[in-house]
């Protein structure tokens, strides 16, 4: 059934939807023998390869791995084991990264594919365009430190300029930096849960209460806590104005 669905395609609408847009997207060459060789061509195939390469973009260039990781952090100060789940978690990571990254999105848009669409401009200069918002993104939330290490691993001269960063460089430091951040939150966001934790397990201790675990005590007052003090709003918030501090 697959096969008759992609010969169908091959066949039918392939070759009428490319015509239209003026992409041949698949050749058809007539054999020797009577019979037919489809393939796909260059343009499609760089296509399809960059969007198996989407996801480590969205993990490596944007907002993501800080938010998901203080987030998975805050989950583990909580105790709740498997609440949120990681579908909820990942979700609310990913939304809160297409909040944050909005703005280099619609200048990327600006700059780089509209103009592309209009035939404006040539894929060479869309891909300059598109890279250097991204770019400046990324350097304000590096670490000079850590690009400096970089920059000293690979063998690269003195930077002068932030633009003078190269991606090759710049990726890895960017990752980097954003771990160091996460954890440095997520550190700030552990202390009081951590007190919590101390404070029943001395009573629970005080009281011969050996064989209770202090996390079934704790867990009700941890949680009311959070939600008395609002605390989605301000650990959501605080991640989203994070990125926004210079």
């Amino acid at each position: 059934m697959l096969k008759l669905i992609i010969l169908f395609i091959v066949w039918f609408i392939a070759p009428d939807v490319f015509a239209q847009t003026g992409l041949p997207a698949i050749t058809v060459e007539n054999t020797a023998d009577g019979g037919q060789e489809y393939s796909l061509s260059l343009q499609v195939l760089a296509l399809m390869t960059a969007i198996t390469v989407l996801p480590g973009l969205l993990l490596t260039m944007t907002s993501f791995t800080r938010i998901i990781i203080v987030l998975a952090i805050l989950r583990q100060a909580l105790g709740t084991a498997q609440t949120p789940s990681n579908q909820i978690l990942l979700g609310l990571a990913l939304f809160i990264t297409f909040f944050v990254m909005t703005p280099v999105l619609t200048e990327v848009y600006d700059n780089s594919v509209q103009p592309y669409i209009a035939e404006d401009i040539d894929a060479p200069v869309a891909i300059n365009n598109a890279v250097g918002p991204i770019k400046q993104f990324m350097i304000a939330q590096t670490r000079e430190t850590d690009i400096a290490l970089f920059a000293d691993l690979s063998g690269t001269e003195v930077i002068e300029k932030p633009e003078d960063v190269s991606m090759t460089i710049l990726l890895p430091a960017f990752i980097t930096s954003e771990l160091k951040t996460a954890f440095q939150i997520g550190f700030i966001l552990f202390i009081p849960f951590l007190i919590i934790d101390l404070v029943v397990a001395s009573v629970l201790m005080s009281m011969g209460m050996m064989m209770l675990s202090p996390l079934i005590i704790s867990l009700p007052f941890k949680l009311m806590l959070f939600v008395l003090v609002d605390g989605w709003s301000l650990v959501l918030g605080m991640l989203a104005s994070s990125f926004y501090i210079s």
